[in-house]
Parts: C-alpha cells; sequence; structure tokens
C-alpha cells in the first residue's frame, strides 16, 4: 500500500512537470523559468535529476543558455516526463 502511494505521488509530480512544460513552451515570454523544484537527487541510472528530469548538464549550463536553449531543454523534459508516464501505465 504504501509503496503504491510513493508511486502515485511520483507520478503526479511528474504530470506537474509534464504540464509546466506545456504552459512553458506555449508561452512567448522571452523569459524562460528554470526547471528546478528542489528535489535534487539524481538518478543514478538515468543520469537525469528526479526533480526536474534535467542531465547535470543541462543543469550545469542552464545559466549560461539562451532562451531557445532554455526551450530545448524544456522540450527534452516533455519527452522524458511522457516516457515516464508512458512506463508506469504498463
Amino acid at each position: 500500500m504504501r509503496l503504491q502511494r510513493i508511486k502515485h505521488t511520483a507520478m503526479s509530480l511528474i504530470s506537474r512537470l509534464q504540464h509546466r512544460a506545456d504552459q512553458v513552451l506555449a508561452s512567448a515570454d522571452p523569459f524562460v523559468p528554470s526547471p528546478c523544484v528542489s528535489v535534487c537527487v539524481v538518478h543514478p541510472i538515468e543520469g537525469v535529476c528526479e526533480g526536474c528530469l534535467r542531465s547535470l548538464e543541462e543543469i550545469g549550463a542552464w545559466g549560461h543558455m539562451q532562451s531557445a536553449q532554455q526551450r530545448e531543454v524544456w522540450q527534452n523534459i516533455q519527452v522524458r516526463c511522457a516516457k515516464r508516464l508512458q512506463t508506469n501505465k504498463l
């Protein structure tokens, strides 16, 4: 029961991140917000942050990226969210 609750919470966080990615990518605002949600734990196999689904390279470069590059990161996050959500539906 507890494991199901944890899994549900994790999927809820991924769904919210995916929704946020949709919002950011639909916006024409030149300012692109950081995807960071202050859950800084890197998955040992996937190599992405469990909170924002960015790679260490993407996290490190974020502050030096142009808006277009930051939007590309958000697109990567969208793809990663979709994969995680699809994997966990099986």
